[in-house]
């Protein structure tokens, strides 16, 4: 048995093991048996994340990768019904490849073009106003000054060409999609969970992500995330072919979802929100009780007004695979968006966010 989890756990790092990983989305949480009411438990918990993003309906297909340490626990009480009410919280480091994780549906506004392009205008109109002047003024000069201004000219547009090819440089250069290491950041994740009863639940969080120095388009300062969820089970939940159920009883896994959430980044510029409707179906399969959880729905994303965007209507889902081995457990999850939209600085096509680690909790 022992062997049999040790492969599993290498088939589930190995797809991981060449990459750097990036966003942790670790698995939070005790994940025991209910309380009765009254009772009260504190489970430590720690959490170790290698994430990629891929973004690939932007241009340049940029990637950033990850690997987080969360350290923290879980604060809970028993309430009647079933219910309980939780506390979570983690902090620790995330090593950065690549640029820091960032709120969904962030884009990159350029206005280097329309700066110069108003430089480049006043520059010439101050050429033709002292064109003018030296015409009324130099009159018997104008010859001489003629070939003077055309060598001038030949030289300035030498030398605008060269300062155009700096510049289209320093531009591909600001916006190349590296992936190499860069630093060591800290990421802390606080939630307040309440659950009436074994089947709703309604979670308050907060993910605040500190980017600890100028690098590329990452900013010194802290990140901000805020979220709010409300999940319903239609069924009990309790779904689990080891013992005996079939295709029959997946309604009893079925769950509906919605999460809104709000990002801010590190100098204060808001991103944007999104709220995601969704429809869940969640089940346990063998011995170990394996976990498996697929959710898909629209994600109604409204942009900040800093990307002059309008809102849209995106789709999203998430497939997560759990295996509980001792007082551990592995993780494997991926998160799917796909957008129609194209529009400067986004495009239309999919972005992927795939994460795996364990979590351990004592």
């Amino acid at each position: 048995m022992l062997r049999s989890r040790l492969a599993l756990l290498a088939l589930l790092l190995s797809p991981f093991a060449s990459i750097s990983p990036a966003e942790a989305h670790g698995s939070h949480g005790g994940g025991g048996e209910s309380l009765e009411a009254g009772e009260f438990d504190f489970t430590p918990i720690i959490t170790i994340e290698g994430h990629g993003g891929f973004d690939t309906n932007l241009e340049g297909d940029p990637k950033h990768y990850a690997i987080d340490g969360m350290f923290g626990g879980v604060f809970e009480w028993g309430l009647a019904n079933g219910g309980s009410f939780a506390i979570e919280a983690a902090i620790g480091p995330a090593l950065v490849w690549g640029e820091a994780e960032h709120f969904y549906g962030k884009v990159h506004v350029d206005d280097h073009g329309d700066d110069h392009e108003e430089e480049h205008d006043d520059h010439d109109h101050e050429e033709d106003h002292d064109h003018e002047e030296d015409h009324g003024d130099h009159d018997h000069e104008e010859d001489h000054d003629h070939e003077e201004d055309h060598d001038h000219e030949d030289h300035e547009e030498h030398d605008h060409d060269d300062h155009d090819h700096e510049d289209d440089a320093d531009h591909d250069h600001a916006h190349g999609h590296d992936t190499d290491f860069k630093r060591t950041d800290v990421k802390g994740f606080i939630q307040a969970r309440y659950a009436p009863n074994d089947r709703l639940s309604l979670a308050l969080s907060w993910n605040p992500y500190y980017v600890t120095q100028d690098q590329g388009e990452d900013i010194q300062g802290l990140k901000n995330e805020l979220g709010a969820k409300v999940k319903w089970a239609l069924g009990d939940g309790d779904v689990n072919f080891a013992l005996g159920d079939g295709i029959e009883d997946l309604v009893n896994g079925v769950y509906l979802s919605v999460d809104h959430r709000q990002g801010w980044e590190s100098d204060g510029m808001y991103v944007g929100n999104y709220t995601d409707p969704r429809v869940g179906l969640g089940f346990t399969f063998g011995d170990d009780e394996i976990s498996l959880m697929i959710e898909a729905g629209p994600r109604f994303y409204v942009p900040g007004s800093y990307s002059g965007l309008s809102q849209r209507t995106d789709l999203a889902g998430e497939i997560s695979l759990s295996v509980p081995v001792g007082d551990a457990n592995l993780f494997l999850h991926w998160q799917q968006t796909y957008s129609w939209e194209d529009a400067p600085g986004w495009g239309e096509g999919w972005q992927h966010h795939v994460g795996t680690g364990v979590s351990f909790s004592f």
